[in-house]
């Protein structure tokens, strides 16, 4: 028997403190369909939200201590940001400010566009760091 990642799926776990609040934020802001969550007593352990071709699984881990700041998040990759940026905020999405990152670098509100392509941060509900990025037209 061969072991191919290359034909499993994938899926994202995201840490989150508030099973309710996360659901509605990944559900009514970001437009993802909820596919199952916990019931009974684990109703607030887990949840799987589908957004795009990705699934993502909110789990609320047991421990208590707060989540450690770090660098790791994940992007949605999109062909129009401008217009993800616009629907997002439309929704109510709050966006961070974006950074000049080189001299080269050019900001425009939330978006800041390099020689490889454009990004936009924001924070869900629970303070996990998302990002929204396309590519360079090449």
């Amino acid at each position: 028997m061969s072991s191919k990642l290359s034909k499993a799926d994938f899926a994202t776990l995201i840490p989150i403190r508030n099973m309710d609040r996360a659901v509605k934020f990944y559900t009514s802001k970001l437009g993802g369909k909820l596919n199952m969550r916990a019931e009974g007593e684990m109703k607030d352990s887990w949840a799987s939200i589908k957004i795009g071709r990705e699934e993502f699984w909110l789990v609320n881990p047991p421990d208590p201590r707060p989540k450690i700041p770090d660098l790791s998040f994940f992007a949605f990759v999109v062909k129009d940001l401008k217009s993800v940026v616009k629907g997002l905020k439309n929704r109510g999405v709050r966006f961070q400010k974006a950074e000049r990152g080189a001299e080269v670098t050019r900001v425009d509100g939330p978006i800041s566009y390099s020689e490889f392509g454009a990004s936009a941060f924001f924070n869900d509900t629970e303070g996990n760091l998302l990002m929204l990025w396309q590519n360079a037209e090449m």
